[in-house]
């Protein structure tokens, strides 16, 4: 056990444990910790009514009901069409794959004040889409709708890209040993396929949930940011920073970050909890 121990410790990458944690603890102090800290430490120079006065204003609340709500939902719209997406990349081969399997990684290079101004365009009224939207009485942009496409289009690729590797790594032959034993193509589906597929995909949900939380470029072109209607959240701590109003940006940030914290939490518990019942 002894000699075990002391040629892990020689044929180590890193220079020792202590001096790995170390750097790693004082780079995640200095990126993420010290500025959440300042951030709640400036919101405490409001009193606890002024701070619940802010925080809870009707305009700040329905801001919260549409980021959250759009974000939600739009997270839940790309875990299934980017689980759709990744299965056609992985398991089919197609002329054009390589271009679509590209198109894919668009959001995430395309600058977010292009992306709003091109879904703007797509999506007004004279728009190539909106100009046949707008006669149904489905109207897009400068409204919550826009807010959710907009999300969507930003959050593809991590549920795209998170989950792919999985699929790839995963032989075919489990599908059809299922259909060999008298499965469906629904049963193999929810038996064999998304069991495997689930702990990424939870992981994708995940981060394409928190990016749209944290999207703003893309949004305010197409929102419209109408108070009460078609405002979001980042936008409303922009225009309070403008004003000079730094408690009160601060105070409807620390709100942000904990509801996110909370439901990134239960996310990854979930997540944790799907390993846990595959056996991993």
């Amino acid at each position: 056990m002894i000699f075990s121990k002391t040629l892990l410790r020689r044929h180590t990458v890193l220079p020792g444990f202590d001096l790995a944690l170390g750097l790693t603890l004082t780079y995640l102090c200095l990126i993420v910790l010290i500025p959440l800290s300042a951030t709640f430490l400036r919101s405490t120079e409001l009193t606890w009514d002024q701070f619940m006065e802010v925080v809870t204003s009707p305009r700040v609340v329905a801001s919260y009901k549409l980021t959250f709500g759009a974000s939600l939902l739009a997270a839940v719209i790309n875990g299934v069409f980017g689980l759709l997406v990744a299965w056609v990349l992985v398991r089919y081969d197609f002329f054009g794959r390589r271009i679509v399997d590209a198109l894919v990684d668009l959001p995430f290079a395309l600058p977010t004040a292009v992306a709003g101004i091109t879904l703007t365009g797509l999506y007004s009224a004279n728009g190539w889409i909106g100009q046949y939207l707008e006669p149904l009485g489905l109207k897009v942009s400068f409204t919550p709708i826009g807010v959710f496409v907009a999300m969507t289009f930003i959050g593809l690729p991590f549920v795209v890209r998170t989950v792919q590797p999985v699929l790839e790594d995963m032989a075919s032959e489990l599908e059809e040993a299922a259909a060999t034993l008298g499965a469906s193509r629904w049963q193999s589906f929810t038996k064999v396929i998304l069991p495997i597929v689930m702990p990424a995909l939870l992981t994708g949900f995940a981060l394409a949930f928190a990016r749209a939380l944290g999207e703003y470029g893309s949004i305010i072109f197409i929102a419209g940011n109408m108070p009460m209607v078609s405002e979001i959240t980042p936008l409303l701590i922009i225009t309070k920073l403008e004003q000079y109003d730094y408690a009160g940006a601060t105070s409807i940030a620390v709100v942000m970050l904990v509801m996110s914290f909370i439901m990134l939490l239960a996310i990854n518990g979930l997540q944790a909890w799907t390993r846990k019942r595959q056996g991993k």
